[in-house]
């Protein structure tokens, strides 16, 4: 895990865990990013439309990714075989709403018997981090409504077990036209600060 991430998800991605991130499909993106830069091999399932230009556009590399955009009626089955199969597997927002937590546990339970990471696009049952990010904003229009989009701001917030209990909250950026995010520094001792242009 690169610094910029380090405040987010202390530990970095640790194999074994599970996570949830709500509010963002860049952020999903981003630690998808940097899983596949450092050499794991990942699948997505339950995105149908992920957009893979805007994946690469992000950092992801291709050449290590799976696409299942729908595991169908046997999730539990599905997803037991990505876990098998992959470092990284990441389930879409519809599907992670959709998982009862009976089938949640046994998953998880795999998830750490194999050493893999499962990142669930939404909400996951008992998950040991959560990423939400909030106030989210675009910027670059002027108050009557001209100009061009130029990036995009919010609020990360991670929460978990271990090293994560402590609540963070980190300001992100996404800038055009790769959409790359990554955190805006703070100052030592201050809160979090909006973007100067």
């Amino acid at each position: 895990m690169t610094p910029a991430f380090a405040g987010l998800v202390p530990g970095g991605l640790r194999r074994g865990s599970t996570m949830s991130v709500g509010g963002s499909t860049a952020l999903v993106l981003a630690l998808l990013a940097e899983a596949t830069q450092e050499g794991s091999w990942a699948a997505v399932t339950g995105m149908p439309d992920l957009g893979v230009a805007a994946a690469a556009e992000l950092g992801v590399d291709l050449g290590r990714l799976a696409l299942v955009p729908d595991p169908g009626a046997e999730v539990a089955a599905v997803l037991s075989a990505l876990i098998d199969g992959f470092d990284l597997v990441v389930l879409g927002p519809a599907v992670a709403r959709g998982m009862p937590p009976q089938l949640a546990r046994p998953l998880a339970g795999r998830v750490r018997n194999r050493g893999a990471v499962l990142l669930a696009a939404g909400p996951w049952p008992g998950a040991d981090l959560e990423l939400r990010v909030s106030n989210r904003r675009w910027r670059g229009l002027t108050d009557d409504g001209f100009g061009h989009l130029e990036f995009r701001d919010g609020v990360a917030t991670s929460r978990g077990r271990g090293a994560a209990a402590r609540p963070r909250n980190v300001a992100l950026h996404s800038q055009a036209p790769g959409g790359a995010v990554a955190p805006i520094e703070a100052p030592a001792g201050r809160g979090l600060r909006q973007v100067a242009r």
